[in-house]
């Protein structure tokens, strides 16, 4: 995506930005015009001409009060807008538990450019022994970003993260209060422990929304009719919070000998896969 530069000291890693994201992973949908079958493009309005804007003519503004603007030139706003420098100033190194994923925004894989593997490996390796992360300034895209590097598999990660001022205060949302017994902290405790896992594994999680959506749009494709997905039948709340907990106790009993099947299942199709790829590289 970009190329950039980890610098602290003295010193300078030059390295390269890539997306963590799969393009097309996520399906969008567009406005059609079904009497042409053509795709609609937005246009401006003005609302008090009636008319439309071309956008060549418009200028930026800031809405300070109900239906009042200043507006900002081309000219003022390069003043404002920093400058992409795409130079990563390391400020400071941190346990990684001491960032709360709350401010956690995008994420950049993080790979050396020509000359700086060398440092960015040694950095990689620094950060993973010491357990630290970094947390520094990125100036791109006439912002000034706040990110953690982090290290990650081999090598580092760029995260995005939040502005204290833009994460809302946990005080302002309403909780309740409770007297929790002991006994159903108990059977809760025993929930957890049933469903624990010490490691997380993505691959045994599906998008069956996005996976419906693939086979109605495969089926609109061919022609085909389409039908409602079937609902599931829902039981009736259970409302003695003892009783829930018991329900809940021996339906993850069940449900414990499928998961860990599952768990297995992929494993294998892992070890499989990594076998073949060894015996063709061979």
């Amino acid at each position: 995506m970009a190329t950039g530069t980890i610098s602290f000291g003295l010193v300078a890693i030059s390295v390269r930005l890539y997306s963590t994201t799969v393009t097309g992973a996520r399906i969008g949908m567009n406005w059609i015009n079904p009497a042409t079958g053509s795709r609609v493009k937005m246009k401006h309005w003005d609302p008090t001409t009636e008319e439309l804007v071309e956008r060549e003519n418009l200028v930026k503004g800031y809405e300070f009060a109900k239906g009042q603007f200043v507006i900002f030139s081309e000219e003022e706003l390069e003043e404002i807008i920093f400058k992409a420098t795409h130079s990563i100033d390391i400020k400071e190194f941190v346990p990684l538990e001491q960032v709360d994923p709350i401010h956690f925004d995008k994420a950049y894989y993080l790979g050396s450019n020509t000359g700086g593997e060398r440092p960015y490996q040694l950095l990689a390796k620094v950060m993973r022994e010491k357990q630290r992360a970094a947390i520094a300034m990125y100036a791109a895209r006439g912002k000034n970003y706040l990110v953690l590097l982090r290290p990650f598999q081999d090598g580092l990660m760029m995260q995005q993260l939040r502005y204290a001022n833009e994460i809302r205060a946990f005080e302002d949302i309403e909780i309740g209060e409770a007297d929790i017994d002991k006994a159903e902290l108990a059977l809760a405790e025993q929930i957890v422990d049933q469903i624990s896992n010490d490691n997380f594994e993505p691959e045994q999680y599906r998008d069956t929304a996005r996976e419906r959506l693939e086979e109605i749009i495969a089926k609109k494709i061919e022609g085909q009719e389409i039908t409602a997905a079937p609902e599931e039948e829902t039981e009736g709340q259970i409302i003695d919070l003892m009783e829930a907990l018991k329900s809940s106790l021996a339906e993850s009993a069940d449900e414990k000998p499928a998961r860990k099947a599952a768990r297995r299942k992929s494993s294998t199709a892992k070890k499989t896969t990594k076998a073949k790829a060894k015996a063709k590289a061979k």
